[in-house]
Order: structure tokens, then sequence, then C-alpha cells
């Protein structure tokens, strides 16, 4: 049977604006749980619903298909199960549908492993996810009502330790599977039911401004970064001109060229360096006059024309994996090195196809902090890798 994934991404989100492809960590809201999709390597094909460009745009970008949605269901009012049956309605090669919350950035390919397997291997007719709590539920007295609030699941004169109750399972919403003949009764739960419980640090919904935060902590701790396991950075490249700089230039009246940079990334540099990371700069342009102005101390190769065959160099000389390279570019001329390195990033105004290579996307413009920022991301992944280590 044809099971396919579903992430529901409308462009109308009340509480946060175009939600969806909010950079979260650096990377858009939606692309985590695309990532986790694609990797699991269970699904026939994956889609998204938008009726957004902009969604439309990011979708395919992490290698997903677009349903264009109606504008039927695509209202404040519209549910996830006219969406979800809309798109079964235009895709009837489809028998399972997998509908992936976009607001649950910390999803694993391992879980979507699991349930497809109870679905398609065990019979279920639909299979949602559930998250254990240990929290006391009590009645709800209204605002002149003359009554007593009154205990839901426990005995105030016998509290449970945490250690000693099992808790409860409530649903987290990040993903209800189905099949086909049970939606099309109007149903996302029914059937042989059964439910997924996910691990509690991977149980992440966003919905307003103020979990957006807390989320983006969560992710960088527990979240999904790809197949392979995080190493070490061992090696920065930074691209000079729209990454260090803003990219402009200023002529003066005797030809002297002049070019800005932020304080803040240089700071960053000697931050990477302390850690033991090296910082090497490239750039397309012979631009050796401002670096020698600039007294950086780093190696540098200008007027480049193969960037990635500069970058493969460096890497083979200090004997790295490309795990343990780490690239921050912005141009077209960067692409191939940003899809080489195993942590990429780009400045906030790169270029699209720049933008679509990277792992990270800064909140900073080039020239404007966004080589600190992405070496505080760097410093973030590296503790997560410690993390590991220590587990």
């Amino acid at each position: 049977p044809h099971l396919a994934a579903l992430v529901l991404a409308r462009g109308g989100s009340k509480g946060i604006p175009l939600k969806n492809i909010k950079l979260l960590a650096g990377v858009p809201l939606i692309g985590w749980v695309l990532r986790a999709a694609i990797d699991a390597g269970v699904f026939h094909s994956i889609w998204v619903s938008t009726d957004h460009d902009e969604i439309e745009k990011v979708a395919k970008q992490f290698g997903a298909q677009v349903h264009r949605r109606s504008p039927e269901v695509s209202q404040d009012s519209s549910t996830s199960l006219e969406a979800i049956t809309e798109f079964l309605n235009h895709h009837h090669e489809v028998d399972i549908v997998g509908n992936i919350q976009a607001t649950s950035p910390c999803l694993h390919p391992s879980d979507l492993i699991k349930v497809a397997d109870l679905i398609q291997k065990e019979g279920f007719d639909s299979v949602f996810s559930v998250v254990r709590r240990h929290q006391f539920r009590w009645s709800e007295v209204k605002k002149g009502e003359n009554k007593m609030t009154e205990p839901q699941n426990l005995n105030p004169a016998k509290r449970y330790r945490r250690q000693d109750w099992p808790g409860e399972l409530y649903e987290n919403g990040s993903f209800y599977f189905a099949k086909r003949h049970l939606i099309e009764k109007g149903y996302l739960q029914g059937g042989k039911m059964a439910y997924y419980e996910m691990r509690a640090e991977h149980s992440v919904d966003i919905d307003i401004d103020i979990d957006w935060p807390i989320a983006e902590q969560r992710v960088l701790s527990f979240g999904y970064f790809g197949k392979e396991p995080l190493k070490e950075v061992k090696l920065l490249v930074c691209s000079i001109d729209g990454c260090l700089t803003n990219g402009r230039i200023y002529v003066t009246e005797d030809h002297k060229e002049m070019v800005s940079y932020d304080y803040r990334d240089i700071v960053g540099l000697d931050l990477l360096k302390k850690r033991g990371i090296q910082v090497r700069l490239i750039a397309d342009r012979d631009c050796s006059k401002t670096l020698s102005a600039m007294q950086l101390g780093c190696v540098a190769k200008v007027n480049v024309t193969n960037k990635l065959q500069v970058l493969k160099d460096w890497q083979e000389d200090m004997g790295l994996s490309w795990k343990e390279v780490a690239y921050l570019g912005n141009e077209e001329s960067d692409v191939e090195c940003l899809k080489q390195a195993g942590m990429s990033g780009v400045p906030a105004d790169a270029c699209a196809a720049a933008q679509k290579a990277a792992a990270y996307i800064c909140k900073s413009r080039g020239g404007c902090g966004a080589v600190r920022e992405f070496a505080e991301h760097i410093f973030l992944l590296l503790e997560k890798v410690n993390s590991a280590r220590k587990q």
C-alpha cells in the first residue's frame, strides 16, 4: 500500500504569521519534520499541502512535493480532516496518510519507522502519537458557580510520588496515521487503533510566540540533525565578501577600495580559534590588501575560481572528515561547498541558491553579525556532541 507523508501548512497562521517557514534554530520550521520524514525511508511520497507560494518554495527546497489546497479548506475554520480528504480526492494512489504536524520539530525518523510498521505490518487502521505526563487534574469551577473543585485523577489524602505513578497518556499532536477507508468515513482515529508513545523530550509543540525560544533550545538539544551523527567541528571556512563583510566596496577618489566589517564577527572568529577550531577565509576576488589591513591572523585564499577544490585541499591536508568542516557562504559560487560541509550556514541576505543549500540560515545579514551568530550555532551543536559522548 502507498504510504504518503502529508504536512498541512497553510499560510494564514493567526498566532505566528507564516509560522510554518519561520526559522527555528536556523531551519524553517517545516524543514525539521520534512528532514525526518525523508530520512525515515518508509514513505512512498512526501507532500506539503499549502495555499502559500513561499511555503511551497521552502517545501520543495527540502525535497517534498506540493499539493496546492483550495481556498475552501484554507480558512481559519477549516479542519485537518477536510484538508486531508481534499488531498486524497486528488491522489487516488495513496492508501495510507501519515499526517505529520509541522509544529513538532523534534520528530525523529525512528518514530516514523516504528509507526509505519504498526500500520503496515501489524494491521492497525490508525496510529497517533502520545506523550506521558505526570499532572494532577482538577475539575473546573466556572465563575459564579457555587461549588468546590474536585480531584479528577488523584486522592489528595494520598498523593502519588512521581516515581510511584505511571502517569497518563495525552495526545501530543505530532502525527496521525490513518488508512484511506477510515478518512473517507470522516475519521482520523478509528477502526483498529494504536497509540505511539513518544519520548517526552521529543514532544515539542509550537503554538504561540512564547513557545518559540523554548522550542529552539529543545531542538538544539534533542532535535534530529541528519543520518550521520554530529562530529566536533575542527575547521570553519568563511567567505569574505558578503559574510565577513557586507559585500559593499567603497572606492575613494584616488581609486582605493574600502570595506566595512562588524567587530562582533571578529570576536566570533577569535572565540572559534580559542576553542581550537581553525578558521580559514576564501574569496572570489583578490582582496589581499583588505585582509592585510584587517589583521585577522587567518589562513586565506583569494582570487579563487573553484572554491570547492580549495575546500577539498584544506580538508585533506588537515586529515578531516567532511563532518568536521563548517562552511559559511552566501553566493552561488559557495553552493557546492555548502552542500559538502558537515555544517553549513548563510547570512540572512544570501542568494536563494545558497539558502537552499545551507543547513542554517542566520538571522543576521552579511557583515552585520552573521559570522558571530554562526559561531554561536557551532558552539551549541558542539555541546550536543559532547552531551552525546557522555551518554
